[in-house]
């Protein structure tokens, strides 16, 4: 209590800093433990309307998820900094890939650190096929639908070549709209080949630096020390606890199957950074 009544009158600059860390994915998908637009939005209101910000500092660490989250998120951002007129500051940790890089393009500035992970500016699927275990178990699929296509990619049937050729039409959507969103944001900042920048190749932040994904390095309290001055203050607006969990409270046992499927999807997101 102390510590806040003392900052909360401290004299200098204010920075807030909003820490999105996580895969990108609507609440329900990953246990509540995702960044979606609900998780996020509470957070970037609290940030701008700090009273007296220069700036809005994002703290970002993220291998990407969903393309619609990423571009709710990352649009909320842009409404905020219209609002308030303030330029926000994107500091890249471990990774900022595919919607992560989203995200981060939604800062006015992109600063990494040499060894960040940024880019893979695609689109991707994963599935299973398990038509073959089926009948090695002795197992009858039994499906009916009203649409043909309604069963599309079903992982319980062989692959469909049409089925196939649809998701990729699907995909190319999604990925012109990420072309799009980076094009606006970073515009002739970037020097490097469309081709390959929107390839979904990812690079380190140094050479992320040199292809105009990202506008310089450093670290976020050294970088806003240098820019604010040493009284800046850098309040990190996080999400509030739930009252049961300060008592140490943990969920019942009914989550602990859900809550691994999800610790299993999550992970495979930050392995294919290599992370």
């Amino acid at each position: 209590m102390l510590n806040w009544i003392r900052d909360r009158f401290r004299c200098g600059p204010v920075v807030p800093v909003v820490r999105l860390s996580g895969v990108i994915a609507s609440g329900s998908m990953l246990g509540g433990r995702s960044l979606s637009i609900d998780s996020v939005a509470p957070l970037l209101k609290r940030a701008f309307d700090t009273r007296g910000a220069k700036a809005v500092a994002i703290a970002l660490n993220s291998p990407g998820g969903s393309p619609v989250q990423s571009s709710l998120i990352a649009q909320r951002i842009r409404l905020h900094a219209a609002e308030k007129g303030l330029p926000v500051v994107a500091f890249v940790e471990d990774v900022a890939a595919s919607g992560g890089y989203w995200l981060a393009c939604a800062a006015d500035e992109i600063i990494v650190d040499p060894s960040s992970i940024v880019g893979s500016i695609g689109v991707i699927s994963a599935g299973f096929g398990f038509q073959d275990l089926l009948a090695r178990i002795g197992v009858e699929r039994r499906l009916h639908t009203s649409g043909e296509r309604k069963s599309m990619l079903d992982p319980f049937r062989p692959e469909q070549d049409e089925d196939v050729d649809r998701l990729k039409r699907l995909q190319a959507e999604i990925h012109d709209g990420f072309k799009g969103w980076v094009r606006e944001r970073r515009g002739k900042l970037l020097r490097g080949d469309e081709t390959v920048l929107f390839s979904g190749e990812f690079w380190t932040g140094k050479r992320g630096l040199e292809l105009g994904l990202a506008d310089g390095m450093g670290e976020l309290r050294a970088t806003l020390q240098a820019r604010y001055g040493d009284k800046v203050r850098l309040p990190v607006i996080g999400p509030r606890r739930r009252l049961l969990s300060r008592f140490g409270l943990r969920a019942g046992l009914d989550d602990i199957g859900p809550s691994a499927l999800a610790a299993v999807e999550e992970r495979w997101h930050w392995q294919r950074f290599g992370l």
